[in-house]
């Protein structure tokens, strides 16, 4: 067999990248989206961007997305091959280490286009040492989507001290069903896992002014929402009830203060998600009227 090359793009390389043939029933461009280098007006730089050649033929392609002032890549963005031991071969050769989120349609499973491209992703994703964390939902509400009511079962506050909503976080957090927050305890502890957290929506371009702590009629705290914007738009940027109050459907009051606040200040589209398994909020999602959009499958 023909030498593989694996090499990182440089500038002006965007049509190599392309150029591997790409159906569109998965990943990026499944939402439309396109790789494009930051000097093009894209996301992404050159030499966080690794292909894996044949002849000169592109026959696998991987590329990080990170902010532009990170120092290290966020998120595994592109991963696509025609060639899956080449692709396995491309991510270990690679000096780059980032979560990865493979995009799919919803109900992907009863597809056979999709659900072979999606078995050939993660296949070639283990191999190269990569481990499957979660499955989750990604929901698109838009204006044409119902939008209910504020439930008035509580009251919503400003807190300006970080040092009260880091508590506020590590109380969440306990007996957590979210795979990521359980993942991060483990890897960094629980105050880790906080500020991994915090890190991640104090990014967010939308100010740290709009979160609010949720309160019961007779004052006691019951839970933390954060309207946000991410660098696609408007989105539900974390809810969280404290444990003793949970039982009581508050992470629903919370979505329709969050999706209303959001609204008011403008939004016609908001996405969100959740992990599959968290049964709860997942049937919050569909009372609230938010349509499954995309499914997703998280590796670290």
């Amino acid at each position: 067999m023909t030498e593989l090359v694996i090499r990182p793009l440089t500038a002006g390389e965007t049509p190599l990248f392309t150029s591997l043939p790409d159906t569109g029933i998965v990943g990026r461009a499944l939402l439309g989206h396109t790789y494009g280098m930051i000097a093009d007006g894209g996301q992404y730089r050159p030499e966080w961007t690794w292909v894996a050649l044949r002849e000169g033929v592109v026959v696998a392609r991987a590329a990080w997305w990170a902010r532009p002032e990170d120092e290290e890549p966020v998120a595994l963005d592109w991963f696509d091959f025609t060639d899956a031991e080449a692709a396995v071969q491309l991510l270990r050769a690679a000096p780059l280490y980032a979560e990865y989120s493979l995009l799919l349609p919803p109900g992907w499973r009863e597809k056979p286009d999709a659900r072979a491209a999606a078995e050939a992703r993660m296949a070639a994703a283990g191999a190269a040492g990569l481990r499957k964390l979660v499955e989750r939902y990604r929901y698109t509400w838009t204006s044409d989507c119902p939008l209910p009511e504020r439930t008035g079962r509580l009251e919503y506050r400003p807190e300006p001290d970080d040092s009260v909503i880091r508590g506020v976080v590590r109380r969440i957090q306990e007996a957590s069903l979210d795979a990521h927050d359980l993942h991060a305890i483990a890897e960094y502890g629980r105050d880790g896992a906080v500020e991994e957290l915090l890190g991640i929506l104090t990014s967010m371009p939308s100010p740290r002014s709009w979160w609010r702590l949720a309160y019961t009629p007779t004052g006691e705290l019951a839970g933390f929402h954060v309207p946000a914007h991410n660098p696609s738009g408007a989105c539900i940027g974390f809810i969280g009830v404290l444990p003793e109050q949970r039982g009581h459907g508050y992470a629903y009051d919370l979505l329709v203060e969050c999706t209303q606040d959001l609204v008011a200040r403008g939004a016609t589209r908001i996405a969100a998600a959740t992990d599959q398994g968290n049964f709860p909020m997942a049937a919050h999602f569909a009372t609230m009227g938010y349509p499954v959009t995309e499914e997703r499958v998280d590796f670290v």
